[in-house]
């Protein structure tokens, strides 16, 4: 999942949410020096992403995937899921796109002095771009591939025109999703930090 597929996930709990988007810029085992309410958050990022490689409907999208850019399959999927949640967002909640991406990045600014300072330049540029929202237009999710081949990955890589292979099966890869999401929100809804509470 990217990002705003894990913040959805993470529900209402701002703490959680806020974790969740910023789980990629957060290294090592956890607290990390985080404080316990975001590492919690963190830590459900890091049960979804292994959730997610061992759901079918998502090895059946990494599958989708041509050979020349299989080694980055799972981020296409990724970001292919972003687009197709915010696509069918009305099926999945009760508040606008816009509206949910508006509290996300206002409880995110509110915990920036507890993140990895690499987030906070990242979260910088989503907000002003309003990424989140974004993620429903073809072109945004272009364009979002083309900034990771550059700033993300530091290899040379084949993400850049990632999107033609969406394009390619789409309506497979929407199967997939609706297959998928589902089942990622329950598993997120039940899942528990080690020793806490549940989620």
């Amino acid at each position: 999942m990217n990002f705003l597929a894990h913040a959805w996930l993470a529900g209402e709990h701002s703490a959680r949410r806020v974790g969740g988007l910023a789980g990629d810029f957060v290294k090592g085992p956890l607290p990390a020096g985080l404080p316990p309410d975001l590492a919690a958050g963190v830590g459900l990022h890091r049960a979804i992403d292994s959730f997610s490689e061992r759901h079918p409907a998502f090895v059946a999208s990494r599958a989708r995937v041509g050979a020349s850019r299989r080694r980055y399959a799972g981020v296409l999927v990724d970001m292919f899921y972003d687009h197709l949640l915010a696509i069918h967002w009305a099926r999945f909640s009760g508040q606008t796109l816009v509206a949910f991406s508006a509290d996300t990045y206002r409880m995110t600014e509110a915990r920036l002095p507890d993140l990895p300072a690499g987030f906070g330049e990242v979260f910088e540029r989503m907000r002003s771009g309003d990424w989140l929202s974004a993620y429903r237009e073809p072109q945004a999710l272009a364009d979002a591939l083309a900034r990771m081949s550059r700033h993300r990955i530091r290899r040379a890589n084949p993400l850049a025109d990632g999107f033609d292979e969406f394009q390619a099966a789409s309506a497979g890869f929407e199967t997939d999703f609706l297959q998928f999401m589902p089942d990622a929100l329950a598993f997120a809804r039940q899942w528990q930090p080690p020793g806490g509470r549940r989620a």
